[in-house]
């Protein structure tokens, strides 16, 4: 259990998000600091200005009129003047004063004397300043801020703030959606090459470990694609090559056995042996060059119900009247004999077959009722050179080579549908090919 996604683009995303909130947090951070160093700096220098006006005008009091005078200088710079001779214990219990008033009032004993004393007062927002002016002290408070305090700054730094952390995170989505679009794509392929298809090669540029990932996946995949070739070439080349002395050896046996049951069962051998070698040839061919045209499946499938009943078998064919698609006829007509064939041979009569339209799908199912094929044979006997148990006990009756499946469902891969074999309600097997109507 993790809170990390678990895509690579959730994680590059989350790793961007993360260093951008970093960089942005230690902007905004480092810009408050600054800032409050500057303005700092500038109120410690107004101030220092101040304060040597403050106490020039100080020493040039009138005698007679000194409270007056006060009065009057306090006006007129905005401060607040107490004699020292009124107050002379005056904040002699203040907490010690910050870091930055000790900064300030060193300042001030190096530009107005060693006698300055900084005494800060927060409840009224004032720091008091004891300056020596005509033999005498006073304490002189000002604000701790400036009185012209419409800075906006923080608020206009927020904002700005956010604008970039916006354009920042959605570079950063954008960037990572980059980065893992070849990821995205390389799966894509290979769960392709996974089902059998053919997909188009990879993009061989970009960063150096994808282009070069995409390079092996290529070639592998033209190494697939030549191994097929070479494989139907191969099946191809000796089931030709064998029809040709079949031939010759069933003419000679009709023409040279004298016994009957001999000969018939010599003919019977090389027929089945023509059989088998015709299911070399179907599984050879990929099907993948055959011209595709909009076809009646219900037709399709009564021409092969019909060669079948011609030859003495119960097949039953109830149409469902399914529209007109675009496939491959022949492969198609050839999926429908396979699975007739597989339910006679090892299937009981009646064979049922039906078609119907269902979930913008067409469906074929033909039903026997045979013994049934267990559950966990099915995917088995999908693959080639494969039969069940049953069949094999019955091998002395029926012809193949085990192909017959493996032809189906690769036909109907090929189609972009799906073939299952289904156990029948009130026993034997139910074959069911599902073909999108939009194929």
């Amino acid at each position: 259990m993790t809170l990390l996604p678990r895509s690579l683009f959730g994680r590059l995303a989350l790793l961007l998000l993360l260093v951008v909130a970093i960089a942005i947090a230690a902007t905004i951070l480092l810009f408050h600091q600054d800032r409050v160093e500057l303005l700092t700096r500038q109120v410690d220098d107004t101030k220092i200005v101040q304060l040597k006006a403050v106490r020039a005008a100080l020493e040039s009091l009138d005698a007679e009129n000194h409270r007056e005078a006060l009065l009057r200088i306090a006006r007129e710079y905005n401060v607040r003047i107490i004699p020292e001779s009124e107050r002379p214990m005056f904040g002699a219990n203040a907490p010690p004063p910050q870091r930055r008033i000790q900064e300030l009032a060193e300042r001030l004993r190096e530009q107005l004397g060693p006698g300055t004393e900084v005494r800060p007062a927060p409840g009224r927002g004032l720091l008091y300043v004891r300056v020596r002016a005509s033999d005498a002290g006073y304490w002189i408070g000002f604000p701790l801020l400036p009185p012209a305090s419409g800075d906006d700054g923080p608020s206009r730094a927020a904002v700005w703030s956010l604008v970039i952390a916006g354009a920042l995170l959605i570079a950063a989505f954008i960037f990572a959606r980059y980065l893992s679009r070849p990821l995205r794509d390389l799966s894509t392929t290979v769960e392709r090459i996974g089902r059998g298809e053919a997909p188009a090669p990879l993009p061989e540029h970009g960063p150096s470990e994808i282009s070069a990932l995409n390079r092996g996946v290529n070639r592998m995949m033209a190494s697939l694609t030549q191994l097929e070739r070479d494989r139907a070439l191969m099946l191809a080349g000796v089931s030709h090559d064998l029809r040709t002395p079949l031939a010759r050896l069933r003419l000679g046996i009709e023409m040279e056995a004298r016994d009957e049951a001999t000969r018939a069962g010599m003919v019977d051998d090389i027929e089945e042996m023509d059989r088998i070698i015709g299911q070399f040839l179907d599984f050879a061919r990929t099907n993948e060059d055959a011209g595709v045209a909009d076809a009646d499946i219900d037709e399709i499938v009564q021409g092969v119900v019909e060669r079948q009943v011609r030859a003495g078998h119960d097949v039953r064919f109830t149409p469902g009247a399914v529209p007109s698609i675009r496939l491959r006829a022949t492969a198609f007509s050839r999926l429908v004999s396979n699975l007739l064939d597989n339910a006679i041979a090892y299937g009981a009569p009646p064979v049922e077959v039906s078609t119907r339209s269902a979930d913008q799908k067409i469906v074929l199912e033909i039903a026997d009722r045979g013994p049934g094929i267990a559950p966990d044979q099915v995917e088995r006997l999908k693959q080639p050179f494969t039969r069940a148990s049953a069949a094999r006990s019955n091998a002395d009756n029926v012809a193949g080579a085990g192909l017959g499946l493996a032809i189906v469902d690769r036909i109907a891969r090929l189609h972009g549908g799906t073939f299952d074999l289904l156990t029948r309600e009130g026993g034997g097997t139910l074959a069911r090919v599902a073909i999108p109507a939009n194929a």
